[in-house]
């Protein structure tokens, strides 16, 4: 009979037996599983008396047309032979998206930009756990196929561990790894109080202290629903910066984050190895594989030659004061000319750390840390002039801005070295022998690309202009008319950021490869020149592993803060992948590098509520139970709201994000800190450059009010609407008459000429200048002697 209209077969032919005929009848009538489109058919099984019957997705319908016209024993043939080749695509199609999904998870529109394999990434996972750079309890990545757990020397046994979600942390793409065994000095956490009848001043954290950012993370992660307001009370607590002000009256020493470790000599031996269970024999095996990996066609060579890891030792086993294999340098890199902004993170670098500034002689026991400022003496893309160094401690001497922190008081804790792109890179050995490759293409930035001039088309800066980035403020860029439209030119040439229409790109771009240049080179930590310290770093230099923090609600770095171990095998990493990624350092393309190898434990996403307090506040998040200060901008930082312009002169620095380690202003390069009184305000030790600096807002007050006297109050507007060049000022500075020095003293004395309300710049900024004046101690009640 014909199928396609609706009629049966012959019923003798439907049935290969009378069982499978009394099987389907049965189900027909008492059963629901009958279908139109199922088939039952009836398997016999040794040892079973009665075959078992299977239901299988084929219409009785076609499964009848099929017999009749091939016979039942070649249809049966045919069905079970498609039925498997289905099974085993869908088998391969399963393995394939288990492996895809554990590498594509948030990597949706992304290019691969792994450079290495499974191996390789291993090897770098050990190397950095056998350097004891990895003091957490955080799982290694399933994907790495770690079989093996690994001693950990920077991490407690597990019977002294704090309970921590984190080492039983997973995520829906991807599966539970390895945790490492704990074969480290034993931790004692720290209650930090001040002691006795002094509780004005919080009490400094002990030398050789350490932070768990593991617990730190517990408390402060955005992505676990945490406030920055409740994360910055337990910084506050758990380092005793709550003084005189604890009101808690229950048990905080669960929020003791800082802790010591005990000397080598009290450790336990490690345990003993367990023999290797099926799973971890299976592990070993597939180890070699790079399936599953997203990789870039062509991989880099294996990493045979890193250097041998050096184990940790406790700070309470070395001889001296510094482990000479963490040296301890802030590095912060400057292009333009110099001015308060600098000037304000230099302060708060004296002004909050330990610095043994208050006493005769440095104590034996403290590691003073260094302060790097490298200085860029022409734009970004320039070649330097060969008298470039000289110029540039010329330009600094004659700098107001600059020239306090060239006192001898302070030379041993503060330097300033020049940059110089060619040798710098020269100096790296995973970049040395071929980052020539990209010279005229090294400014990309997340995929833009900044084109410059070979260097053999570019010259040396002229000594004029090079003298203009940093020392003596010439006066074109005083109030004047803004910049046209740039050019590619302009880009290329510019030095510094006057404006928010003529911001210096280029410079920012090359900043984002010169904090990786300089930290895997020196070692120390990395801060953005939009950068005010508020508290001793000593416990964050204690923590040997690498960091930066995160990229407000983006699970991306933002390297603002960026801390990475000297010659370290995740810093060859970072070269080598970049280099084959078109040399791009932008913070949120090194997340892809670390996300695709599964190396993104080794670089610490910190939350930002540790360095950029109100980050998340300004991008819309917790403003129903923000930090204090409320910044919904980042603007107000330099010119708060009226309503909220109370605050930083009730409260003083002591009420600005206390608990924070740092701040981060974003930029905002062109707003003086400090509106009423923009010059360096640091007493007689400082008098002539304070003058200097004074005499040179005499004269921009001078030209802007002929400006506007010529071409109307408005004339920045208008120049800026039809694209005029600015305008020049005079040529030179001239020296402070006796009138100015009577006009000066009485702009101090009289407080008509400061502004009613002071923002928070122009608080923090003049409560660091009273502690170089001698007029308070620093946050910490140690007063300067010079």
């Amino acid at each position: 009979m014909d199928l396609r209209h609706g009629f049966d077969p012959d019923p003798l032919l439907r049935y290969g037996n009378g069982i499978e005929e009394k099987t389907h009848l049965s189900t027909t009538r008492n059963s629901r599983l009958a279908s139109r489109f199922v088939t039952h058919f009836s398997v016999p099984l040794p040892g079973l008396r009665r075959p078992i019957t299977v239901p299988l997705p084929i219409p009785p319908a076609l499964w009848s047309y099929i017999v009749i016209k091939l016979g039942r024993k070649r249809a049966s043939w045919l069905v079970w032979g498609v039925l498997l080749t289905l099974g085993w695509f869908l088998l391969w199609g399963i393995r394939k998206w288990e492996n895809r999904s554990k590498w594509n998870d948030g990597n949706s529109g992304e290019e691969p930009t792994l450079v290495y394999g499974r191996e390789d990434l291993r090897r770098i996972w050990q190397w950095e756990i056998d350097s004891g750079h990895y003091p957490s309890i955080r799982p290694i990545p399933y994907e790495i196929r770690m079989a093996v757990q690994p001693f950990n020397p920077a991490v407690q046994p597990i019977k002294y561990q704090r309970s921590s979600p984190l080492a039983h942390s997973t995520s829906a793409a991807r599966h539970q790894g390895p945790s490492t065994i704990g074969v480290g000095s034993r931790r004692e956490y720290l209650n930090i109080t001040v002691q006795g009848p002094n509780l004005a001043y919080p009490p400094r954290v002990p030398p050789g202290s350490v932070a768990d950012l593991d617990m730190l993370y517990e408390h402060c992660a955005f992505d676990t629903g945490k406030y920055v307001r409740d994360c910055l009370e337990v910084l506050r607590v758990g380092a005793g910066l709550d003084n005189g002000r604890h009101a808690r009256r229950g048990n905080t020493d669960h929020w003791n984050y800082i802790f010591r470790e005990a000397p080598m000599s009290s450790r336990e031996p490690p345990p003993k190895r367990k023999p290797l269970t099926i799973k971890q024999q299976k592990l070993i095996k597939q180890g070699g594989s790079d399936a599953g990996l997203w990789s870039r066609e062509t991989l880099e060579a294996p990493l045979t030659n890193l250097s041998r890891p050096i184990p940790p030792t406790p700070h309470a086993d070395i001889k001296t004061a510094c482990d000479p294999n963490y040296p301890r340098i802030f590095h912060m890199f400057w292009a333009g000319p110099f001015n308060d902004k600098p000037y304000a993170a230099m302060l708060s670098y004296l002004f909050t750390q330990n610095l043994g500034l208050h006493l005769d002689k440095p104590d034996s026991k403290v590691c003073r840390p260094q302060f790097w400022m490298w200085i860029n003496p022409g734009p970004a893309a320039a070649v330097p002039n060969p008298n470039a160094v000289g110029d540039m401690f010329r330009d600094l001497s004659n700098n107001p801005w600059a020239s306090p922190f060239l006192h001898p008081r302070f030379k041993d804790v503060i330097q300033f070295k020049m940059w110089n792109t060619t040798e710098q890179l020269d100096s790296i050995p995973e970049l040395k022998d071929e980052w020539r490759a990209w010279k005229d293409n090294l400014f990309n930035s997340g995929g833009t690309k900044f084109k410059v001039a070979a260097e053999k088309d570019k010259k040396p800066e002229p000594k004029s202009q090079s003298g203009s980035a940093l020392g003596s403020h010439p006066a074109n860029a005083t109030a004047s008319a803004q910049d046209p439209e740039p050019t590619v030119d302009e880009i290329v040439n510019r030095l510094g950021s006057s404006s928010s229409d003529s911001y210096d790109k280029l410079t920012v771009v090359l900043s984002d490869m010169v904090r990786f240049v300089l930290c895997h080179r020196y070692g120390g930590i990395y801060l953005d020149a939009d950068t005010v310290l508020l508290r001793d770093w000593e416990e964050l230099w204690g923590w040997k592993g690498a960091f930066a923090y995160r990229w407000s609600w983006h699970q991306d770095y933002n390297t603002a803060v960026l801390k990475l171990n000297k010659r370290s095998a995740l810093g060859t990493f970072l070269f080598r992948t970049a280099f084959r990624n078109q040399f791009d350092f932008h913070p949120m393309t090194i997340s892809q590098y670390t996300r695709h190898s599964f190396l993104d434990n080794l670089l610490i996403r910190l939350p930002d509520a540790l360095f950029d307090s109100a980050w998340l506040n300004q991008e819309g998040y917790q403003r129903e139970k923000p930090p204090f200060p409320f910044f919904t901008n980042f603007t107000h930082f330099f010119a708060p709201p009226p309503a909220d312009a109370a605050p930083p002169l009730m409260l003083g620095y002591d009420g600005f994000f206390k608990g924070a380690y740092s701040y981060h202003y974003h930029n905002n390069w062109w707003v003086a800190f400090d509106e009423a009184r923009n010059f360096p305000d640091l007493g007689p030790h400082f008098k002539k450059g304070e003058i200097r600096a004074r005499m040179r807002l005499k004269v921009e007050a001078a030209a802007e009010a002929e400006l506007n006297k010529r071409l109307g109050p408005n004339h920045k507007k208008a120049s800026q609407e039809k694209k005029r060049p600015a305008a020049k000022g005079p040529s030179r500075i001239p020296d402070a008459t006796a009138e100015d020095l009577r006009q000066f003293e009485l702009e101090d004395q009289d407080i008509q000429y400061d502004n009613r309300d002071l923002s928070w710049s122009a608080v923090v900024k003049r409560t660091f200048e009273a502690y170089i004046r001698g007029e308070r101690p620093n946050m910490y009640g140690e007063w300067l002697k010079w």
